[in-house]
């Protein structure tokens, strides 16, 4: 079918557009299962679509083990951080971290507070200043945060699946909650539409025709009976073009921008 929701479907789909049934397409079914799983994972890396913002929730303990983070409708389970590394063990489908959200809270209530008290003093103002006093307030009150306080600084690495927290956790009491902000990757098998995506269903495709041609390179320049000869050169230079063809449209149209460093 033209929208395959499955890897199976996918992979009907790109023989087809090969030439199957009519031409032999000399892949073997695991050379055409890794074909795919690659053009999943490009997908999953480098294209928008392939990726999602979210939130995860983990709860620190204090025992002072190592324990893998498991996902639940977006709730990471139980977690516990090893004092002298300050690490989450991370799931695998984590792309990377952006931040972890801060500890302290702008709505306070505590009347000792610096935020409680300009806010009480700003309120019979407003009727006579206007929003954009309480505004300018407001954005003073972050910058103080953000020079005085800061984000906590972290470290992640997609490969090592362990997002490092430097900080001081005598802050943070036992079985509070860290939220995380970070991208995902989205599960095909969940997510089947992915299957249905014009660009993966035409890189999947050119990953499968490179295999072909290296497979039939083994008998390039052989002559078939009819006087027909393999030109399996030509095969793997067509895929080769597709592929840099389509990765150079991924990076310039599909990839998400690359964040600015500032200072």
């Amino acid at each position: 079918m033209a929208s395959p929701s499955s890897k199976s479907e996918l992979i009907s789909y790109a023989k087809r557009r090969l030439g199957a049934p009519v031409i032999e397409i000399n892949v073997d079914d695991d050379q055409v299962d890794d074909r795919i799983d690659e053009a999943v994972q490009y997908f999953n890396e480098y294209h928008y679509d392939g990726s999602i913002r979210t939130y995860l929730k983990v709860q620190l303990s204090q025992v002072q083990q190592d324990t893998m983070v498991t996902d639940t409708d977006e709730v990471v389970g139980a977690n516990t951080i090893k004092e002298q590394n300050n690490y989450i063990e991370m799931p695998e489908y984590v792309l990377s971290v952006l931040r972890i959200l801060p500890f302290n809270d702008k709505n306070t209530t505590n009347m000792f507070d610096l935020r409680y008290q300009i806010r009480l003093n700003d309120i019979p103002s407003l009727t006579s200043t206007g929003i954009m006093y309480y505004t300018q307030v407001n954005q003073y009150i972050s910058m103080l945060d953000e020079m005085l306080q800061g984000r906590t600084p972290i470290r992640y690495n997609m490969h090592q699946n362990r997002l490092y927290l430097d900080m001081d956790f005598d802050q943070v009491g036992a079985d509070e909650y860290i939220v995380i902000e970070c991208y995902r990757k989205l599960d095909p098998t969940t997510y089947t539409d992915i299957y249905n995506d014009m660009w993966l269903k035409k890189y999947a495709t050119a990953l499968i025709k490179h295999q072909w041609g290296e497979n039939l390179s083994k008998f390039q320049g052989m002559q078939l009976p009819g006087g027909v000869t393999l030109d399996a050169s030509t095969i793997k230079q067509e895929a080769l073009d597709e592929i840099r063809r389509l990765e150079e449209e991924s990076r310039l149209n599909f990839e998400m921008p690359v964040a600015d460093m500032i200072g």
